[in-house]
Order: C-alpha cells, then structure tokens, then sequence
C-alpha cells in the first residue's frame, strides 16, 4: 500500500477538513481517502456518459424523409392549431 503526504495544507482548509473527518466518524487520512475515491469515481461517470452535443452529433443524418424542407415546413404548419390567445399578435 502507498503512502501520500501532502504539504502546504493551510490551516483553515486542515481545520475544515478534521471537522468533516470528525463528523463522519473518520480519520482525516480515511476521510482523505474517501473525497479522493467519490471525486475520481463521480469523474469517471460523467466522462463515461456523452455530452448533449454529442448526443446531438450523434442524431445528424439520422431523420430520412423523402420530401422538401420546404412540404416538411408546410406539414408542420398545417398540422398546428391556432390559439385565441395569439389571435392579435404577442402582448407587449
């Protein structure tokens, strides 16, 4: 097993991270332990998962439809309903 000692730990940040130990039931070397385990593992699953632009990228090219941009355009169109609350433009 491998020893870290770690040096320049200014006495506010040493402070707050024996209360934390304390208040976990934890030695400040198995609290150290501990933060460093939950932030490399919480690392590792937010790289595992993809971003929303590549979640995005991934979807290009993806929709095949046979007709225009332009027939696609007018289908949504017609396809939406009117509202009465839009009757007379968007209020000020």
């Amino acid at each position: 097993m491998s020893n870290l000692q770690i040096k320049g730990i200014d006495e506010r940040l040493y402070h707050q991270l024996k209360q934390l130990a304390a208040d976990e039931n934890r030695s400040v070397s198995q609290q150290v332990l501990f933060l460093i385990r939950n932030h490399l593992s919480r690392k590792r699953r937010i790289h595992g998962s993809e971003t929303a632009g590549q979640a995005l990228l991934s979807l290009s090219g993806s929709w095949e439809d046979s007709r225009s941009a332009e027939e696609i355009v007018l289908d949504i169109k017609r396809a939406r309903r009117s509202s009465r609350k839009l009757a007379n433009g968007y209020p000020d």
